[in-house]
């Protein structure tokens, strides 16, 4: 016979994997329609469930696109950090960096959800908040790379939170022609254009990142 307790785990253990399912099903629907054309009618429709199963675990739409952004975000972020603390030194730790951040291709699902929401974000605070807490991480951690590299005497750098902000500010806006096709940015140049702006923050040639590894493919 279970437990009373156990039977509350279990419900409670569905309610996250039902939880789950919605952040998911609400990250596919808002890729295909956007965020704002996005309505709570649209994800029941996506995961067959009524809208009020998905009031009953969201009260508000925006309750779940917060969430889904979050857990979106959270996720990239522990993905960056992992990917900074590698083994290596700090050029090659700078560029994986640099290579996780920019775009796969212009299709990147993460890029196009995250575009999508700068343009709500400017009007909507809850989409305005979880954006300026991805855009920190970045810059944080970005910045850590560049302390550490120049703490090794590796870089030359007496302003990495500086230089971590810049080079956030220029990949932001390469990105946004990368992903819209204009003036035939490509991703091989994209990078290029990220590592040499690298290189001039910490004191290095360009040339030294061709060295970790070649430019992608186009």
């Amino acid at each position: 016979m279970q437990s009373g307790g156990g039977a509350r785990g279990s419900r409670a253990d569905q309610a996250d994997q039902r939880r789950a399912e919605l952040l998911e099903a609400a990250r596919r629907v808002v890729l295909e329609r956007g965020l704002a054309s996005t309505r709570v009618a649209d994800i029941a429709k996506a995961t067959n469930v009524s809208g009020g199963l998905i009031h009953y675990h969201f009260a508000t739409k925006d309750d779940l696109i917060t969430e889904m952004l979050r857990s979106t975000s959270e996720s990239e972020i522990q993905r960056l950090r992992e990917i900074a603390a590698e083994r290596g030194g700090a050029v090659e730790r700078l560029d994986r960096v640099l290579r996780f951040y920019i775009p796969a291709s212009r299709s990147d699902q993460s890029w196009i959800l995250w575009l999508d929401a700068w343009a709500v974000g400017v009007r909507e605070a809850h989409v305005r908040t979880i954006l300026l807490e991805l855009e920190g991480a970045w810059i944080e951690i970005l910045a850590e790379v560049i302390s550490q590299g120049a703490e090794t005497g590796e870089f030359t750098c007496d302003d990495p939170q500086g230089a971590a902000e810049r080079i956030d500010g220029m990949l932001d806006g390469l990105v946004v022609r990368y992903t819209l096709h204009a003036g035939g940015m490509s991703r091989s140049r994209l990078l290029h254009h990220a590592r040499v702006a690298a290189a001039r923050e910490v004191g290095l040639s360009p040339a030294v990142f061709e060295e970790q590894s070649p430019a992608p493919e186009d």
